[in-house]
């Protein structure tokens, strides 16, 4: 993706159902856990580079000692130097303590995070300053270790407003007005009343308080706790959490729109974001590790049992399709053949725009993540070739054939090179405003040489094109250094038109290079007072409950067709100042459905968005626009 988009977050869960002594026999080291916390982060640090942290309990501790800890950094390398201070930490208490190295009792109540139950998250933050107080876990800590609670998750609620004043009526004094402190507040709420339940029923069955701790973390309904706490949730979740006492939860939204994988075994819990993170780390065929069916939460007991859960009615199935575009990690066996797809898809609008003449045209991809769908493009151009050749050869007399034609046949292939080069790693989706143009200028640099100044036609593969800034800034410019006749841009996604309000960092639709080619159209045609129309539309209906509220957005695409648009958005992104000719072509949202069946959350394209909230998120962002305000709409 050539505009950088970010996207909360990446979690991992792991619970060791051995004793440490267990881990040393076997593996060799009783840090086995946090070995494989470790590894599992850094497996899925694509998913979060502003931030990093763990929590981990440590079960069966006496009173007095700490059972849950918690580290966090924001630092450029946040794994390595939350892992690095663990380390350090393990490497002083065994060089003072040597004869202690084989115990791992001793080692369990002495060195930090030594815990058989552990949690970590990576952070994009969308929102929020890059401060330390935002990195997951969030914690709150009691004397009671069943209602000590960590939180860290991969997630946005869309009415967090609505969620705060529930909180309000119950007594509260959250705070913050953010959706991980309402998460972590409504979570502890109804783990307070079941605790309190709980604790009335023994008190009056006549058992003594330390006997009622015992009873209550034996007994606690985390199901229930965590359907009361969410049944007015209204976004994308996958939320992982642990309770001092040694219970363990990831719970997954209804309609499935964050991803959430686990596998189990005799040893070992583990839950994490992405499945192929979880298959390198415990060397497992895909098929053995689970998605987490939404609506329901994994749920490890303290005593080591292990259940999926039904928490919330699952509603229709709309996974992010952008995981499978572009933010999920390209190893993903179902990923890469999607991606795959994705290209393949592309070929039939990319050879009418060349004219089929692939002799005189040159391909290639930006950037790197967008490498797996031109594979696919590439490899369908070549299924072409061998078709076209097939059928001349079918054509050729019997006993006339032309050698020369043969041989040109035979030896054409589609023309691949690596042309654009990202030497310079800067975030130009979130950078601020005052400079991010004059960055986007110098984040690619070019391959010279390899095209044909006048002759060539060039093609480059990107994943999707957000707002533009950096083709319009940079690249259309070092491609026309080159000289090219044309230059051809390629989205492997369909045109985004709608803000996203479910963790990726698309909130304002003045931002989407798409919505402002429709209001350019719209203003050509001299339809602009549609927009006054709508603005109107849309403030009357704010006042009402989101369930009845329609997207109204939908309406300004609904008088242009998708070439038009593109069209558009290839005037609106070509600089004045080069020679060459522009077009842009974008995937189709039939394309996109074939290429990923199973996963149709494609509200950024559609707007069709799988929860009454992003409705809401829409049309306010309308209205931001047109009120000139630069800000977020939930």
């Amino acid at each position: 993706m050539s505009d950088e988009i970010h996207e909360e977050c990446g979690i991992v869960v792991i619970r060791l159902l051995k004793p440490l002594s267990y881990y040393q026999q076997k593996y060799g080291t009783p840090f086995y856990g946090l070995n494989k916390l470790y590894l599992l982060m850094e497996k899925q640090h694509n998913r979060g580079q502003d931030g990093a942290g763990i929590a981990t309990v440590k079960l069966d501790l006496p009173p007095g000692t700490v059972v849950m800890q918690r580290l966090r950094s924001t630092a450029n390398n946040a794994i390595e130097e939350i892992f690095g201070k663990i380390h350090t930490h393990i490497n002083e208490i065994q060089k003072k303590k040597p004869e202690k190295n084989e115990d791992t009792e001793w080692l369990k109540h002495h060195i930090p995070f030594c815990g058989e139950l552990l949690m970590g998250h990576l952070r994009y933050g969308t929102y929020g300053k890059n401060k330390v107080e935002n990195c997951h876990p969030f914690k709150r800590q009691n004397n009671w270790l069943t209602k000590t609670l960590a939180i860290a998750g991969n997630f946005n609620l869309t009415n967090v407003d609505e969620l705060f004043a529930k909180l309000l009526e119950l007594g509260q004094h959250p705070r913050e007005r953010t959706d991980t402190i309402t998460i972590l507040e409504k979570i502890a709420h109804f783990l307070d009343k079941d605790n309190e339940r709980l604790f009335k029923k023994y008190k009056d069955q006549g058992h003594t308080n330390q006997e009622i701790s015992g009873l209550i973390a034996e007994h606690l309904n985390i199901p229930k706790i965590l359907h009361d706490a969410s049944k007015r949730w209204d976004g994308g979740f996958a939320i992982s959490g642990l309770l001092g006492h040694g219970d363990a939860f990831v719970m997954r939204d209804p309609n499935g729109i964050r991803p959430a994988f686990y596998y189990a075994d005799d040893e070992i819990v583990v839950a994490a974001s992405e499945r192929p993170a979880i298959q390198t780390a415990f060397k497992l065929s895909t098929e053995k590790v689970k998605e987490l069916k939404p609506g329901h939460a994994l749920i490890i007991k303290r005593n080591g049992t292990i259940s999926e859960e039904k928490v919330l009615e699952p509603g229709e199935k709309k996974s992010c399709s952008f995981e499978r575009i572009y933010f999920s990690r390209g190893n993903d066996k179902d990923i890469y053949n999607e991606r795959k797809t994705l290209g393949k898809l592309l070929v039939k609008p990319v050879l009418k725009s060349i004219n089929n003449d692939l002799e005189n045209t040159v391909f290639s991809f930006i950037p790197n993540t967008a490498e797996v769908a031109f594979l696919g493009m590439i490899q369908e151009l070549e299924n072409n070739l061998d078709l076209q050749t097939a059928k001349e050869l079918e054509n050729m007399p019997a006993g006339k054939i032309d050698r020369e034609r043969l041989k040109k046949l035979l030896s054409s292939h589609p023309r691949v090179e690596k042309i654009a080069l990202k030497d310079t790693k800067l975030r130009t989706f979130i950078t601020n405003d005052s400079n991010r143009d004059d960055k986007a200028a110098h984040v690619y640099d070019t391959t010279y040489g390899v095209i044909r100044p006048g002759i060539d036609t060039l093609v480059v593969l990107d994943d999707s094109i957000v707002r533009g800034t950096t083709l319009k800034q940079s690249i259309f410019r070092i491609l026309d250094r080159l000289g090219p006749k044309k230059i051809i841009v390629v989205s492997s996604a369909p045109q985004i038109r709608y803000p996203d309000c479910y963790g990726i960092d698309m909130a304002k639709l003045g931002d989407l290079v798409a919505f402002q080619a429709a209001v350019a159209l719209l203003k050509e045609s001299f339809k602009d007072n549609l927009l006054d129309e709508i603005y109107e539309k849309a403030k009357a209906m704010d006042e009402l409950p989101k369930e009845k509220i329609k997207n109204l957005v939908t309406e300004i695409y609904s008088h242009f067709t998708d070439e038009q648009i593109s069209a558009k958005i290839t005037e609106l992104l070509r600089p004045k100042d080069i020679k060459a000719d522009t077009e842009i072509i974008y995937q189709t949202i039939d394309g996109l459905h074939q290429a990923c069946p199973n996963h149709k959350g494609d509200w950024y394209f559609t707007g069709n968005y799988p929860t009454p909230g992003g409705n809401r998120v829409s049309n306010r962002a309308f209205i931001n626009f047109m009120e000139g305000k630069n800000v977020r709409a939930y």
